[in-house]
């Protein structure tokens, strides 16, 4: 079965700059994402050694650590991609993602109270989290939403399409203690073109699988 992999950067670690330092992109990706994956990885495999020996003493640990190195992963894996070096602005339909700039009013009101609310939800993060973006499909509407540590708080079934890493790693380097100074100049780096991607993609699955038999 395979195993998860540390996925390749989409740019080179100076092309985020000055809104993160290329220090900060090594590290991280480096570092803490392949920390991640390693995490993952080794714990299936101690999974697959309680099934053998029929050992569960420590299941609760274990379902605890993948959520946590898998959660981690996963995340980051998305982090990679919402971010371009000449991205930011505001979606718009004549730059192609007229659809997401569409759901982000319908759902928010305006891009400025989608851009306020994602911005504080990932700012007040308790400790380490993200804030994040995701389409929740039993209402087929976009919703922002906070990942405590690398678990809870997330709606059943909602798929992130746009996150903000607020752990200290992604930040402290350059910005210290400020994490909301960090917040609001990731605002200058969003690919939306990948997150219009990704929620047109959550859409299709989320329709295929109400087609499902």
């Amino acid at each position: 079965m395979a195993v998860y992999t540390l996925p390749e950067l989409p740019y080179d670690y100076s092309a985020l700059a000055p809104v993160i330092s290329p220090e900060i992109i090594e590290l991280h990706h480096d570092k803490h994402h392949a920390a991640y994956v390693k995490g993952a990885n080794d714990t299936l495999e101690q999974l697959a050694e309680a099934r053998d020996k029929e050992t569960w003493g420590s299941i609760n640990g274990l379902e605890k650590n993948l959520a946590f190195h898998l959660s981690g992963h996963i995340l980051h894996s998305i982090y990679w991609q919402n971010m371009t070096g000449d991205g930011g602005g505001e979606p718009l339909a004549a730059d192609g993602v007229g659809e997401l700039a569409d759901a982000i009013t319908e759902s928010f009101g305006s891009f400025g109270a989608f851009k306020s609310q994602l911005t504080k939800a990932s700012a007040t993060t308790q400790g380490s989290g993200w804030g994040v973006l995701a389409y929740e499909p039993v209402s087929e509407r976009l919703i922002v939403e906070q990942i405590y540590d690398h678990q809870g708080n997330v709606g059943q079934g909602s798929t992130p399409i746009l996150v903000f890493d607020a752990w200290e790693h992604a930040f402290y380097l350059q910005y210290k203690n400020q994490k909301v100074d960090f917040i609001e100049a990731m605002w200058a780096v969003v690919n939306w073109q990948d997150v219009a991607r990704r929620y047109a993609a959550a859409k299709e699955r989320s329709y295929n699988l109400l087609l499902a038999p």
